[in-house]
Formats: C-alpha cells, sequence, structure tokens
C-alpha cells in the first residue's frame, strides 16, 4: 500500500455528495478511487462532478475492484451491516455511517463480522468526536475545570415532513432517534468516560409517517449523575450541549454540524467568570478521513472503536424500550 488509502463509495447520498467525499479530498492520507450507485447514470453523474475516476453501476462492482482498499458506507440505515459485511468480505477497511445498526442485534452482526476480519478496520462515522471543540470540552471535563461532572443536556432537532425523505421511512430505519438522537445518546457517553445504568424517556410518533419524530430521555449514569436530551423532526431546527458540573459549565455553540463558513466556539463558565474559547474553521469530515486513514496505513487502532458502537445502539434500544413499557429501563 502507498502512503495514501484508496477510497470507495457505496452510494451516492446526500451526505456523501455535499459533506464527506469533497471533504476525503481535503485529507493528506486519501485518495477517493470510485464511487458506486444501483444506477449508472447516478454513479456517473456524483463522479462527474465530484471528480472520482471510477464509477461503478452497483455495489458489488466496487468491492471487486482490487485497487480499493476501503469503503465508506453512507446507504439508508437498514442496509448498513449488510454491505458493511460484504465490503469486510471482499477484504476491505470500513467506514459505516451511523447508526452503525437498526439496533444493537443488528450492530452486533457487523461486530461479530469484523471479529472475523481481524486485519481491516472498521468504524462508525461520529464524525463529532474528532473536532478540536469536543477534544477541548473532554479535556475540560476530565481536568476538572468544572468540578465534579453532574449532568450533561442536549438539544438536536430540524423540521421535514417530505414522506419520500429517507429519514421519514420507517422501514428503512428512519426517524429521530436513529438519526439526530444517536448524537445525543452518544456525547453524553463520551463525557461521562461511562454506560448509562437505566433509561427512562417518552417517544412521540408521527401517525402518518409512522417514525419517531420526536423523542425526550432520562440517562442515569449512576452515583447521583445523569443526562438528558430532546431530539425532534418536525420543530425548529437547532442543537446545543451542555456540561455542568459542582464548580462549572461547558457549552457547545452548535455541537454536532460545526460551521464551515465561519469559527465553532466552545463556553467555559466558573465562579471566575466565563471564557470562549474559538476554534477556527476546521472540516470535521477530513479529520474523520484521515484519522482512520492513519489507522489503516499504520495498523493501528480507529479513533473509534465498535464497542462503543455497540454500546450506544444498546442505550438507543433503551429509549425505544421504555418508550413502550412507560418507565425505567436497566442496562
Amino acid at each position: 500500500m502507498s502512503d495514501r488509502v484508496r477510497w470507495g463509495v457505496l452510494g451516492a447520498a446526500r451526505i456523501a455528495r455535499e459533506k464527506v467525499v469533497p471533504a476525503m479530498f481535503k485529507a493528506e492520507h486519501v485518495e477517493v478511487l470510485a464511487i458506486a450507485s444501483r444506477d449508472p447514470a447516478t454513479a456517473e453523474a456524483a463522479a462527474g462532478a465530484l471528480r472520482i475516476p471510477r464509477a461503478y453501476g452497483g455495489y458489488d462492482e466496487l468491492l471487486a475492484d482490487p485497487d480499493v482498499d476501503a469503503v465508506y458506507v453512507p446507504l439508508p440505515n437498514h442496509l448498513h451491516v449488510d454491505w458493511s459485511i460484504r465490503a469486510l468480505e471482499a477484504g476491505k477497511h470500513v467506514l459505516c455511517e451511523k447508526p452503525l445498526g437498526l439496533d444493537a442485534a443488528d450492530a452486533q452482526r457487523l461486530v461479530d463480522a469484523a471479529a472475523a476480519h481481524p486485519h481491516l478496520k472498521v468504524m462508525e462515522a461520529f464524525m463529532y468526536r474528532l473536532h478540536p471543540q469536543w477534544l477541548h470540552a473532554k479535556r475540560l471535563v476530565e481536568d476538572g475545570a468544572i468540578g465534579r461532572l453532574q449532568t450533561v443536556h442536549s438539544h438536536f432537532s430540524y423540521f421535514k415532513l417530505d414522506p419520500g425523505n429517507i429519514r421519514n421511512q420507517p422501514h428503512a430505519g428512519g426517524g429521530g432517534m436513529l438519526d439526530i438522537g444517536t448524537y445525543d445518546v452518544s456525547l453524553s457517553r463520551f463525557l461521562f468516560g461511562a454506560e448509562p445504568v437505566r433509561v427512562a424517556s417518552v417517544v412521540d410518533v408521527d401517525p402518518d409517517l409512522g417514525i419517531d419524530r420526536l423523542a425526550s430521555a432520562i440517562l442515569d449514569f449512576g452515583a447521583g449523575r445523569t443526562a438528558t436530551f430532546t431530539c425532534g423532526t418536525q420543530m425548529l431546527g437547532y442543537q446545543t450541549a451542555h456540561a455542568f458540573g459542582s464548580e462549572g459549565r461547558v457549552q457547545l455553540e452548535i455541537p454536532f454540524n460545526a460551521p464551515q463558513d465561519g469559527p465553532s466556539r466552545v463556553w467555559h463558565e466558573t465562579a471566575a467568570g466565563t471564557c470562549a474559547t474559538v476554534f477556527d474553521r476546521v472540516d470535521q469530515y477530513a479529520l474523520q478521513a484521515e484519522a482512520f486513514s492513519k489507522a489503516v496505513l499504520d495498523d493501528a487502532p480507529v479513533p473509534i472503536p465498535l464497542s462503543d458502537a455497540l454500546a450506544n445502539a444498546r442505550t438507543v434500544d433503551a429509549v425505544f424500550e421504555s418508550a413502550r413499557r412507560g418507565g425505567w429501563v436497566e442496562l
């Protein structure tokens, strides 16, 4: 292998075309070699627009390309596990969009497949964790800059009613929790560095679309530590994340979709006052591609292990189970 990982993209999804693939071209150790779609014309159009050398009219055709070292999987949620496994069987490293699977049992299938191919790298694409603002927030918490971390609160929402959008199709794994609620769960576990012991939630399902359009939950991390969040797909677009401790707080202004046209800000408040740390524009998708590629080239662990993805899926499952039961669910 050269000093670059040669990538193939399984699917011409919007996130791939508009965010991830353009970012990959900015990464030092990345070469975007191929893109595939079920429709040859779509693949050709995407390849032309993004200046990708090879276009394939089928995912298996791309996986059969011996020059492709790794694949990025931005397919609809219900296809993540099956095509990631097929990529592993074809000898490719895999960066799979979140969520890794539709639920923990689905994700476990990919975890098991990865264990059968230990020479290949597999990671869930939670790009936010590689952004400097999150590394800074995590460091503040770990260093005791806000005292003992007691509670985390986050919110993530947008407004989308189109039944043709994949996010509004239950058979494809649509709904707010699997789309954006996964971030709320993930960041809470990330900041606490632990797993919740029980979950209580309320989930509202759209009677026409059949997807969860609002979910609010409390995660109990034990010892008086909690996380609360709300995610919604039919409300004003907004996002924020706060960590509150015994001696201060940390707030991320735009925690998930860090702006590409301006800086990111993290506020740290204590009794002594409030200071803002400003981060210059950085493409977190490029950081993700570079970090994964370096792990491949150096045969090193990926930044986010599959054990983390599986634990996140278990907590998301508990959110749904609590809503069904109408009470606490233990993990």
